[in-house]
């Protein structure tokens, strides 16, 4: 896979392009360093804003470790991570909890117009292939 792309609150996606290079959700996708991550705007101003490279990935189990290793780095405050952990314990359906995914972002770029996708993009995110990824790229030029 080329890329990945996730759906993050305008507020927050807003933060990353302003400098924040550390984003963190559940693991959901298999994401590997030199990947790409699209940035998909939910809520408002819907559709993908800007893409960063991977510098690298890392797991935790423990909101509180991210929050010391990565503190004013990370795209969300100590205070909305440790909300996003209390909520999505209350999410789970007896299931394992999956771990928390920290992407150390690195080419961080905001596209110069919003490109709309073609299909939905879910909570949990998803793969997008060479095609599509060439399709974005040349939407935003």
């Amino acid at each position: 896979m080329k890329a990945v792309t996730f759906p993050v609150p305008w507020e927050y996606l807003n933060r990353i392009f302003e400098g924040k290079n550390v984003f963190v959700k559940p693991a959901t996708l298999k994401v590997e360093e030199g990947m790409k991550v699209i940035f998909y705007a939910s809520r408002e101003n819907q559709g993908w804003h800007g893409e960063a490279e991977v510098e690298r990935v890392e797991h935790y189990t423990n909101v509180e470790e991210i929050i010391k290793k990565y503190g004013d780095k990370l795209f969300l405050t100590p205070e909305e991570l440790r909300r996003y952990d209390k909520e999505r314990s209350r999410w789970g359906s007896g299931r394992r909890k999956r771990p928390w995914m920290v992407l150390v972002l690195r080419n961080i770029r905001k596209y110069p117009r919003v490109v709309k996708p073609k299909k939905f993009i879910v909570v949990s995110g998803r793969y997008v292939d060479e095609k599509e990824y060439e399709e974005i790229r040349k939407s935003t030029s």
